[in-house]
């Protein structure tokens, strides 16, 4: 069984005044979520072997707190991530099929869509995806990343 860990950012503050939202830290609140991320990651055996994650400063902020309890693993900020629609998502997860235990850290709406889409093939708005979710989904080792394949098995948030 292969499986794909999807993060959501922990709580982050609003943009300030010409800030973009790519450089938007995370909360107080936000980073005490990511740790506590960190922990049930930790806790549950779920230790990612790679990581893809948005560029914005909120998921690698996200990333690092989770990473500080977890452990350090390959890593690899992917532009793709932020704004990414489920087909987006999809298509990084497929090309990175060598990887036993993979971990997606980004946003809604695009995450909280992929999981019905992997899970029942529905393009739906989704049921949520708190901030600081994780959605752990299994897929058998041979089949190919399309909508319907995944098992949703572990949904935590802080």
């Amino acid at each position: 069984m292969r499986e794909l860990i999807l993060l959501r950012h922990a709580h982050a503050e609003p943009a300030g005044t010409g800030q973009a939202d790519l450089d938007r830290p995370l909360s107080p609140i936000g980073l005490a979520e990511a740790e506590a991320a960190g922990r049930w990651l930790k806790e549950n055996n779920f230790r990612p072997d790679c990581v893809l994650c948005s560029p914005a400063r909120r998921t690698r902020e996200t990333l690092e707190a989770v990473l500080d309890i977890t452990g350090y693993v390959e890593q690899k900020l992917e532009d793709a991530v932020y704004e990414a629609t489920p087909g987006t998502l999809i298509g990084l997860v497929a090309d990175r099929s060598d990887v036993e235990r993979l971990m997606v850290v980004g946003h809604n709406p695009g995450l909280e869509r992929l999981v019905p889409f992997l899970t029942e093939g529905t393009s739906s708005d989704g049921r949520g995806m708190p901030p600081g979710g994780v959605a752990i989904l299994t897929f058998e080792d041979d089949v190919a990343i399309e909508p319907g394949v995944a098992k949703l098995t572990k949904f935590w948030w802080p």
